[in-house]
């Protein structure tokens, strides 16, 4: 598998230069306005090599799902949506009310590119693809879009709320989480 060329995003919201592998082995280049997009070509170039092990990665998960038919894939989603409906609310009302921390409104998703999502109406979104992971690990995700409730952003000012409520486990968490994809 060789490294094809990332679809660049200037973004108004970025704040920093990232680089996404995708699943599909698709690579994003997302780059603020205030950098130049001949330095954000520069930074990919210089990432080339940590780029083609990550897509090595995706392509190794995606080898390893299960290939059913089309419904045997939407059955299973149907299924982790049942559970889904039982499970997360009341665990996100659970740390809702023993974290101090408010939420508007609760949609479950069945999003591919993130757990989890809130937006400035303190609305949360989580994927139902989260059942798939151990229970801690829903917990800490949860936990994260709740902190965005009061930081609406990845400042210190966040990571210090969730490193406090998760006992000071975030980024090792963190590193756990992403051992995992959604499928």
């Amino acid at each position: 598998m060789s490294v094809s060329e990332p679809t660049l995003v200037c973004s108004p919201r970025a704040r920093r230069i990232t680089l996404t592998v995708r699943p599909s082995g698709e690579v994003r280049l997302t780059y603020p306005r205030f950098v130049a997009r001949e330095r954000a070509l520069a930074f990919y170039e210089e990432k080339r090599a940590w780029v083609e092990r990550a897509r090595q990665r995706a392509a190794e998960r995606q080898r390893a799902l299960p290939q059913g038919s089309e419904e045997e894939q939407r059955a299973e989603i149907e299924r982790l949506r049942r559970l889904a409906k039982e499970d997360l609310p009341p665990r996100l009302e659970r740390l809702s009310a023993t974290s101090g921390l408010r939420y508007t409104h609760l949609t479950i998703t069945s999003a591919r590119t993130k757990w989890g999502s809130c937006s400035s109406k303190n609305r949360l979104s989580l994927s139902l693809f989260l059942m798939q992971l151990p229970a801690h690990l829903r917990d800490f995700v949860i936990l994260h879009e709740l902190c965005h409730t009061v930081h609406h952003n990845h400042s210190p000012r966040f990571h210090t709320l969730l490193d406090h409520l998760v006992g000071g486990r975030e980024k090792e968490l963190n590193r756990e989480l992403r051992s995992y994809s959604i499928r």
